[in-house]
């Protein structure tokens, strides 16, 4: 099956404080609605850009992107 990394993109010197804040409502997400995802995380991508993302069966994809609206997805390898 299939997985895909729903991205949230932040920007600005305070980028990567906001991407692992982001994670924890992530993970909250989760907990709440009881789902079986395990992959969450925050990345660095330079000293004004960092995103958080989560991980998902693509067969799970559309209700968490909709709930959650993401900013991009894309294949998870």
């Amino acid at each position: 099956m299939r997985k895909l990394k729903l991205i949230w993109d932040f920007h600005g010197p305070d980028a990567t404080k906001i991407a692992q804040h982001h994670e924890i409502h992530l993970k909250e997400y989760i907990l709440l609605e009881k789902l079986d995802i395990t992959i969450t995380g925050f990345e660095n991508i330079s000293e004004i850009h960092a995103l958080a993302y989560l991980v998902v069966d693509e067969v799970n994809m559309k209700p968490i992107r909709d709930a959650l609206k993401p900013h991009r997805g894309q294949v998870y390898v």
